[in-house]
């Protein structure tokens, strides 16, 4: 891996041991993101969506590489109604409980790539990765530089995958977004395919 943080992250992974993770965000409301389908010559396809209401799916995902294992995709999500009171967002606490079940799942130390949200810079969070640095280091991707996430590529997946489903109401979205993310899971050629797509690779 190249570029900035990457790079650093990508050494210090060599010197450790340990997993390089790469994390991100992102969210599907009930309108449908564009995909591509098939369709009858000079007729564009028109998918029409009955749901109503307003709310949608937040999710957090990570990529995980490392050299002679098989890639991982270690996620969560949340699904946001719009009720009075509910957090508009992934909390710090969250994201802490992610980073936390990846370091079980993965069963070594994590060497994590992230950007600079605000929740990620919060001094709960700094506090966190201080109190874990025995397994844990933190670096930042570039600004500006999502093309540089392997992890993009997962969301633009899920995407493709539910671009053309119309769904009724916020129950059904959930389902679909955690179906797509699961048969990612178990494919790890598309993870692998999502790092070769940024231009990085895991060589020395």
């Amino acid at each position: 891996m190249e570029e900035g943080g990457v790079a650093a992250g990508k050494s210090t992974a060599a010197v450790r041991g340990a997993w390089i993770v790469c994390e991100d965000e992102a969210s599907q409301s009930l309108r449908s993101p564009r995909a591509r389908t098939w369709g009858r010559v000079g007729r564009t396809p028109v998918v029409r969506v009955r749901g109503r209401g307003s709310g949608r799916v937040s999710m957090a995902g990570m990529t995980c590489f490392k050299n002679g294992e098989r890639s991982r995709l270690i996620y969560s999500f949340r699904v946001h109604r719009g009720r009075k009171g509910e957090p508009k967002g992934f909390t710090w606490q969250d994201y802490r409980d992610l980073i936390v079940r990846a370091h079980h799942q993965l069963r070594g130390p994590i060497v994590l790539v992230w950007d600079n949200l605000r929740t990620h810079l919060m001094p709960q969070m700094k506090a966190f990765i201080a109190e874990n640095d025995d397994w844990l280091t933190v670096f930042h991707f570039p600004a500006y530089a999502p093309d540089l996430n392997p992890q993009e590529g997962i969301w633009s997946l899920v995407k493709r995958t539910i671009g053309n489903l119309a769904v009724a109401n916020l129950d059904q979205l959930a389902t679909a977004v955690k179906r797509s993310l699961k048969k990612i899971q178990y494919r790890p050629h598309l993870i692998n395919g999502c790092l070769t797509g940024t231009g990085l690779t895991m060589d020395a």
